[in-house]
């Protein structure tokens, strides 16, 4: 009897971490991406107002050199507005 009762916490156990893991996933992808202002306000070390290749990171450090348009080496608020939205992948 004591063996059923183990099996049974372990497999509760781990539905739950598999539930818990799962509404935090479908949580993620439902959240909208930041905005430029937000990204430099998140990212921006220096305080400068813009954004050096040093301080990004994630899909806009991939895609630096393609948002910084005029190539002076940093991301404005105006770069960041226009840049290509990243691709998301299927729900």
């Amino acid at each position: 009897m004591k063996k059923k009762s183990f099996y049974t916490a372990i497999a509760t156990v781990a539905l739950t971490i598999i539930s818990i893991q799962t509404t935090s996933a479908q949580e993620k992808r439902g959240q909208e991406p930041p905005s430029a202002t937000e990204l430099i306000k998140q990212m921006d070390a220096d305080e400068d107002g813009k954004l050096s290749e040093k301080e990004v990171k994630g899909p806009i450090k991939n895609d630096f050199s393609k948002i910084d348009t005029d190539e002076d080496g940093y991301l404005t608020l105006e770069e960041l507005k226009n840049a290509p939205k990243p691709k998301r992948g299927k729900k």
